[in-house]
C-alpha cells in the first residue's frame, strides 16, 4: 500500500490541472485514503481475529480493487476523494491481516524478524517504485493510469493468497464497536480538516479552530467510550505494555515524517523548482530505494542484535536527512537533492524493527489487533503529517518553502530516536 502513497504524490499537480483543485484538495486526495486507512484498521484487525486473517485480507483486496477502478474513472475531485476514502477502507484490512498471518506462521524469534524484514522490504519496494512508476505513467499515459493499475494488482494478490496462504485460528465472536468506530473517524477527520484548512484560512481563523476543538472533543469521547464498553474496538489495556506503547508512538512519528516529507517534496519540486513529473519521480527515487534496501537489511540486523539498534540508527538517518532537506533551495544542485533523499532513506531500518517490538509485546491471541493498533497509529501520524506539514510549507510567504517543514520532521524523528534509545529489548 506504500506504492499507492508515493505514486499519488507525484501525480497531484497533474490531477489538479486536469479536474481542478487547490493545495487543500491535494491534501485531501492523500488524506482521504490515509484517514480511512487509519480509522478502519482497528476494526479490520478485530475482524481478522474473529473471522480469520486470510478471509479479511481477501475482502480488503476486493474493496481496494473496486475503489481503484472508481478513482481511475473519477470526473471530479469530489468523486476522486470519495473513492480514495473507499480505497483506504480496503487497504485497512491488508496491513493488520498480513502481519497476523506472519505472526501465525512465525510465532517468535529470529525467524519472525527475518519474515518481518521481508515484509518491510516488499513494502519498501512499493515505496521505491512509486515515484518512478508514477512519473512515467503520468507523463506518458495520464494520471488515471496510476489508479487503474491497482485493479490487476489486487486481483493477482488475491489469487496468490488463495493458492498459498492458510487461514488463522478464529477467536470467539465479538460485537462491532460502532460508537468507537464513528468517534475515531470523526476525531481524525476533524483534526485533519483543521490542519488542512489552515493553508487556506490561516491559523487564527475560526473554522480551523472550531474543527480542531471538535476533533479534540471526539478524541476524548472516544477514549471514554473505549474505557466503558465491554467489548471495545481498542482495548486500552494493551497500552500498559511499555514496549508496545513505545513502538506505537515511534510508528506515529515515523509516518508523520515520512508521509509529510513525500508530500512536501513533491509539491516543492514541481511547483517551486518547476521539475516535470518524471524528474520529480527520479529525484525522489534515491530516498525510496534506500528505504526499501534498509527495510530488507533491518530484519537480518534485528535477528542478530534485537530491534533497538536498527530503530535508533534508522531514526538517526531520518534526522540527518530531514536536516539536509531543510537546506535545499532554488540553487541546490540536483545531485545534492538526491543525496539528501538517500540519507533520509536510512529511516527504513526502523520500520520492520518497530513492528517486531509491537508484535512481540502483545498477547498471541491479539496478533491482528496489535498489528492494527501499530499501523493505525502510523497512518494517523501520516494523516497529521500531510495536513500539518502541507500547511507549514505555505505558512511564511505562500510559496512552498521546505525549511520549516523539514525542521519539524527532524524534530519528530529526534523525539522518536530518544524513545527508541530508552526502549529495553532483549537480544535473540
Amino acid at each position: 500500500m506504500l506504492l499507492d502513497a508515493t505514486i499519488v504524490n507525484v501525480a497531484l499537480p497533474a490531477i489538479s490541472a486536469s479536474i481542478g483543485g487547490s493545495l487543500s484538495v491535494e491534501q485531501w486526495t492523500l488524506n482521504a485514503y490515509t484517514l480511512t486507512f487509519a480509522a478502519c484498521m482497528l476494526t479490520a484487525g478485530s475482524l481478522g481475529d474473529r473471522w480469520g486473517a486470510r478471509r479479511c485480507f481477501l475482502g480488503g483486496l476486493a474493496l481496494f480493487g473496486a475503489a481503484s477502478a472508481v478513482c481511475a474513472a473519477s470526473p471530479t475531485t469530489s468523486v476522486l476523494i470519495a473513492a480514495r476514502a473507499l480505497q483506504g477502507g480496503g487497504a485497512a484490512a491488508l496491513v493488520p491481516c498480513s502481519l497476523a498471518l506472519i505472526a501465525h506462521r512465525f510465532p517468535d524469534g529470529p525467524a519472525r524478524d527475518r519474515a518481518l524484514g521481508a515484509w518491510g522490504g516488499i513494502s519498501g519496494a512499493g515505496l521505491a517504485s512509486g515515484p518512478i512508476l508514477g512519473g512515467f505513467l503520468v507523463g506518458s499515459l495520464g494520471w488515471r493510469t496510476i489508479f487503474l493499475i491497482g485493479v490487476p494488482v489486487a486481483a493477482a494478490s488475491a489469487l496468490l493468497v488463495v493458492v498459498t496462504v492458510d487461514e488463522t485460528p478464529r477467536r470467539a465472536a465479538r460485537r462491532t464497536d460502532l460508537p468507537g468506530q464513528l468517534l475515531a473517524v470523526a476525531a481524525l477527520a476533524a483534526l485533519s480538516a483543521a490542519l488542512t484548512e489552515t493553508s487556506t484560512h490561516g491559523w487564527a481563523d475560526w473554522q480551523p479552530i472550531a474543527l480542531g476543538l471538535s476533533g479534540i472533543a471526539c478524541a476524548i469521547a472516544f477514549v471514554r467510550t473505549e474505557r466503558t464498553r465491554h467489548e471495545p474496538m481498542l482495548p486500552l489495556g494493551i497500552f500498559t505494555a511499555r514496549r508496545f506503547s513505545a513502538a506505537t508512538g515511534i510508528g506515529a512519528l515515523f509516518n508523520f515524517g515520512l508521509y509529510g516529507t513525500l508530500f512536501c517534496l513533491s509539491i516543492y519540486l514541481e511547483d517551486t523548482l518547476h521539475h516535470s513529473t518524471r524528474n520529480t519521480g527520479l529525484l525522489i527515487l534515491p530516498l525510496t530505494v534506500v528505504i526499501a534496501c534498509c527495510a530488507l537489511l533491518s530484519g537480518r540486523l534485528s535477528a542478530r542484535t534485537g530491534p533497538r539498534l536498527p530503530m535508533i540508527v534508522g531514526l538517526g538517518g531520518g534526522v540527518a536527512g530531514a536536516s539536509l532537506f531543510a537546506t535545499v533551495g532554488a540553487t541546490t544542485p540536483i545531485w545534492l537533492i538526491a543525496t539528501c533523499g538517500a540519507v533520509f532513506g536510512v529511516i527504513g531500518l526502523a520500520m520492520p524493527a518497530m513492528t517486531s517490538v509491537a508484535l512481540g509485546s502483545a498477547p498471541p491471541s491479539y496478533g491482528g489487533l496489535s498489528a492494527a493498533v501499530l499501523n493505525a497509529a502510523r497512518q494517523t501520524g501520516g494523516v497529521l503529517g500531510v495536513a500539518l506539514l502541507g500547511s507549514v510549507l505555505h505558512t511564511s510567504t505562500g510559496v512552498p518553502d521546505l525549511r520549516l517543514a523539514m525542521t519539524v520532521v527532524a524534530a519528530s524523528y529526534l523525539l522518536a530516536a530518544l524513545i527508541a534509545a530508552r526502549l529495553r529489548t532483549t537480544r535473540p
